[in-house]
């Protein structure tokens, strides 16, 4: 994650170390959900065969679900405590959810550590309401924001006590539902620095001061104004965002979103719970929610197999196969054998940042090529065998269209390395035409346990074969080689950003044939018709600084492969780009820190 120098409200800021080896670890979660036997009687047979019953839907949501309502007692001390756990806990094993029934909940301050989510239970972000603030800031990390990775809020309603609420946040963090009653800062206390982040489907009544926050994504909301920008500022369906003018400012502004649906999500129906799905909306703008209740269906919780920690594959995939959804409370789950998802319609919801780790270089989910599947909120870990995948939606070969009821991958992160050795030839795979991709950070850790170039070898992050598919806010790092390949027709991606591989050994280790390095997003020669807004390429060779990487972008020059606003920095000068896109844009120089933009191509 770039963690480097740019203007702060008060100062240029010098190169800071890299960051730290962490290694905290928590408390590990619950036993296992075991698949019961019957013996049913058989005249045929003296040894009956037996059948597996039938899995229940709906029940518990597990220890690691907290449930407030507004007289529940000590509030504060349990948010204090589960932050106390998971303040610096990067790569431990603490999974929690902090769930508020719909209310009014005064002087509250939620400060959220590793693999913590907070999220209202109603259908409006405005029938939760917190006279308080959910803080993330940086003293854990001595006021460097650019580690605080994997928590997320979503669906209340926030009157911050100073008028401005704290968000300072890297990647994996989204920010949804949301309704904050007055400002919104994303910049850590001091101005340290900062590299998120990601808003959506939320209504910000004051201004968004990013400061020094080196990129941000911000999709279908709506905002009182935005201050200031570092290098890559992306909007898309915002009302209230600034003009288009990247690149001083870089602001890149799209009036709507082409295609959108929102995530799942949780919530109380009197006292049952239920999954809210969003409506698929098209040329989108502004907020889900502003007029009231949200438009889509929902499901009852009796007709999800909520999961528990230490449940087998095995009995996923049979409560699957039962016509049963999938609910994965928080916590770490192994696999053995790929989740299988075949029914269209199919909700795969995690809580907490539940954790899929694929044993013995499994796949861990697999989808169809159907209609209408919905995988949110949860990571997947590499194990330490390879995996040829991670995740992925189709099979090869996938045609049917489905831009009626397409699939959504919605914070879905995936990672390689850093909780200990995991290696994947390529993360994420999408086959099935028409799938939205909103948000993801798929990395390759650059720091943590078991990372090196080989250690945590991981050639390929995305690889999109199906047409049609469109990526809104696309975190992509730390590669050995292509970070995004695009071989599908028709694709958009709104919002990329990037590194390279810190941990390069050399340059013979990462050249392409002809080519010095490979590009962080490549479409293919085949494509005929291709767009991007507001990609960012970043490179920090700090093994071998005199390292140079060719483009961050390659693609057909064809009319119809378009690109609007890209851009390539070299961070301190540890190593350079020649070009930004193909044979097109300045070479980075120096160690000045300064973008090489394109504001068109071709």
């Amino acid at each position: 994650m770039p963690h480097f120098p740019m203007d702060s409200p008060d100062s240029v800021r010098s190169l800071p170390a890299r960051r730290s080896v962490l290694g905290a670890m928590a408390a590990t979660a619950a036993s296992p959900a075991l698949l019961g036997l019957s013996s049913p009687a058989s005249a045929a047979t003296a040894a009956p065969v037996a059948q597996p019953r039938a899995l229940p839907g709906g029940g518990d949501l597990g220890p690691n679900v907290i449930v407030f309502d507004p007289s529940t007692s000590g509030i504060q001390a349990k948010l204090d405590e589960v932050f106390r756990q998971q303040e610096s806990a990067q790569f431990g094993t603490g999974r929690y959810a902090l769930l508020f029934k719909p209310g009014t909940y005064n002087g509250l301050n939620a400060q959220l550590g590793f693999y913590t989510s907070i999220a209202g239970l109603g259908l409006s972000p405005d029938d939760t309401a917190i006279n308080g603030d959910v803080t993330v800031d940086a003293g854990w990390f001595n006021g460097n924001a650019t580690q605080n990775f994997w928590r997320s809020a979503e669906n209340l309603a926030l009157t911050p006590v100073s008028g401005t609420n704290r968000w300072a946040v890297a990647q994996a963090a989204p920010f949804r539902r949301m309704h904050v009653r007055g400002g919104l800062n994303l910049a850590p206390t001091g101005y340290g620095w900062a590299s998120g982040g990601y808003i959506a489907d939320s209504r910000i009544d004051g201004s968004v001061g990013p400061y020094s926050q080196q990129q941000w994504y911000t999709r279908d909301s709506s905002v009182g104004g935005w201050a200031n920008a570092v290098w890559n500022m992306v909007f898309s369906g915002v009302q209230g965002a600034p003009a288009q003018s990247f690149p001083n400012p870089p602001y890149t502004t799209l009036d709507t979103t082409p295609v959108s649906r929102e995530k799942p999500f949780l919530y109380l129906n009197g006292g049952e719970y239920r999954v809210f799905l969003p409506e698929r909306r098209t040329n989108a703008r502004g907020t889900t929610w502003g007029s009231g209740t949200p438009r889509g269906t929902s499901l009852p919780l009796t007709q999800f197999y909520v999961a528990r920690p230490g449940v087998t594959a095995a009995t996923l995939n049979a409560a699957l196969t039962q016509g049963l959804h999938l609910l994965l409370t928080p916590g770490i789950y192994h696999l053995d054998q790929p989740i299988q998802v075949d029914r269209a319609g199919t909700v795969v919801l995690g809580l907490g940042y539940a954790t899929l780790i694929p044993d013995n270089g499994v796949t861990a989910l697999r989808t169809a090529d159907v209609d209408g599947v919905r995988l949110a909120g949860f990571l997947i870990d590499a194990g330490p065998v390879n995996s040829s995948t991670l995740l992925e939606v189709g099979p090869t070969g996938a045609s049917a269209s489905h831009s009626a009821n397409p699939t959504t991958v919605q914070d879905v992160f995936i990672r390689i390395g850093g909780a200990g050795a995991g290696k994947a030839t390529t993360s994420m795979v999408i086959n099935s035409r028409h799938t939205i991709i909103d948000h993801t950070w798929v990395w390759r850790a650059d720091h943590g346990t078991g990372v090196g170039w080989e250690t945590n070898r991981a050639d390929y992050g995305i690889r999109v074969n199906g047409d049609d598919v469109l990526a809104t806010g696309l975190f992509v790092e730390h590669f050995n080689k292509y970070d995004v390949q695009w071989y599908g027709q028709r694709g958009r991606t709104i919002f990329f950003q990037n590194e390279k591989a810190y941990d390069a050994p050399n340059q013979a280790a990462i050249q392409n044939g002809n080519v010095r390095g490979y590009a962080a997003y490549k479409v293919a020669d085949s494509v005929t018709t291709h767009e991007g807004w507001g990609l960012g390429s970043y490179c920090y060779y700090n093994v071998d600084p005199t390292i140079v990487q060719h483009n961050g972008f390659a693609a057909p020059n064809t009319p119809g492969v378009k690109f609007h606003d890209l851009l390539v920095v070299s961070l301190g000068g540890q190593g350079q780009y020649e070009h930004v896109v193909n044979e097109t844009g300045a070479p980075t120089s120096g160690t000045s820190t300064v973008p090489s933009t394109v504001v068109s191509y071709p």
